[in-house]
């Protein structure tokens, strides 16, 4: 098995009116020697901003804001801006995040070129009803019934009467453009699926219902293992490496204990990241300190951000959705303990 270092707390809670519940999920990114983190604060009441953390080298805080860096503005995100992740590509710096209006969670992007003021272009979810979407997916046979079978979900007892739009969480850019065109990752569950666009203006209710008509040819992943059998959705933005992009993403188990969030990775062709080359048949790591099995919500490693430094990846995770935490793992061997278990294909 591959060796995983956990480094332990990064960020806590403080008691800043923003950041009293909470800081989790950050979305990292390193430019020069410096890390930026852009964090979830949440407050009480369970309202989500994003706070700003800057770091010397991977581990060493070195600035840290005492205001919330981005905020709810649109009636989108009204009562959060939520679990960002953050990918450059080229010269424009790509931050998607999860919009909450206290009903509907969906993800948005925002873009920057300098990391400090973010222009925001709305939501890039599809806007179509969860209704509407089992009725397209249901009727093509295609896919694993767990994509149609969320009622209870959807629609629980508090809410029946109310209308829920479809949850698409975890947008996640890949870090440059393939063949042309822009490439990301998110997660309708129980799988993880790829979108390929010119630019985010195709992203309208046409696309979508097409998208939708044809899913099967858009999953990467759906749950394999033991680790990651309730479902699994994208954790931190793809890493190129000469033999794939390497993701690190979540798994989710349904244990006697409750849900129980893991780490896990897979490789997917360079060229063609719909396709899966291999993934660990084992947690890359998962809830054993203290800070990771009590917290908000119990038992949850949640991996949203890395950043390389010579070969070692460091891994910054929310633990138990009350902390930001940060594992580390030699990029090299884990790429090599991955292809030790390549996917078999029929010929």
């Amino acid at each position: 098995m591959i060796e995983v270092k956990k480094h332990g707390i990064l960020l806590s809670k403080t008691d800043l009116e923003f950041e009293n519940e909470g800081v989790l999920n950050p979305a990292i990114i390193r430019q020069g020697d410096n890390v930026h983190i852009y964090y979830r604060a949440v407050s009480t009441g369970n309202h989500s901003t994003l706070g700003y953390c800057r770091l010397d080298g991977p581990l060493t805080i070195a600035e840290r804001w005492e205001k919330p860096f981005m905020v709810p503005e649109f009636d989108y995100e009204s009562q959060g801006v939520e679990d960002a992740r953050i990918t450059k590509i080229d010269d424009v710096f790509y931050m998607t995040y999860t919009g909450y209006d206290g009903i509907n969670a969906r993800g948005a992007l925002a873009t920057s070129r300098d990391l400090k003021h973010f222009e925001k272009h709305g939501l890039i979810a599809p806007p179509v009803t969860y209704a509407e979407f089992v009725s397209i997916v249901e009727s093509s046979n295609k896919v694993n019934e767990e994509y149609w079978l969320n009622q209870k979900f959807y629609y629980q007892s508090t809410d029946k009467e109310k209308k829920k739009l479809l949850w698409d969480k975890n947008i996640i850019f890949f870090p440059r453009r393939i063949n042309n065109k822009l490439v990301f990752l998110h997660r309708l569950r129980p799988g993880i699926q790829l979108v390929t666009v010119k630019n985010t203006q195709e992203l309208t209710r046409e696309f979508w219902l097409d998208y939708f008509r044809n899913l099967h040819k858009h999953i990467v992943l759906d749950p394999l293992h033991k680790h990651e059998s309730a479902y699994i959705g994208g954790g931190c933005p793809p890493i190129e490496t000469p033999q794939g992009w390497l993701i690190i993403y979540h798994g989710v188990e349904k244990t006697e204990k409750g849900l129980v969030y893991s780490a896990c990775a897979a490789l997917l062709d360079i060229d063609n990241p719909a396709r899966e080359l291999a993934r660990l048949p084992y947690a890359l790591f998962s809830p054993e300190y203290d800070w990771e099995l009590t917290g908000e919500v119990n038992n949850v490693v949640f991996p949203t951000g890395t950043a390389l430094f010579g070969n070692t990846l460091f891994v910054y995770y929310g633990a138990a959705d009350s902390h930001v935490a940060t594992a580390s793992v030699k990029l090299a061997d884990l790429v090599d303990e991955l292809l030790k278990y390549t996917v078999q294909r029929e010929p």
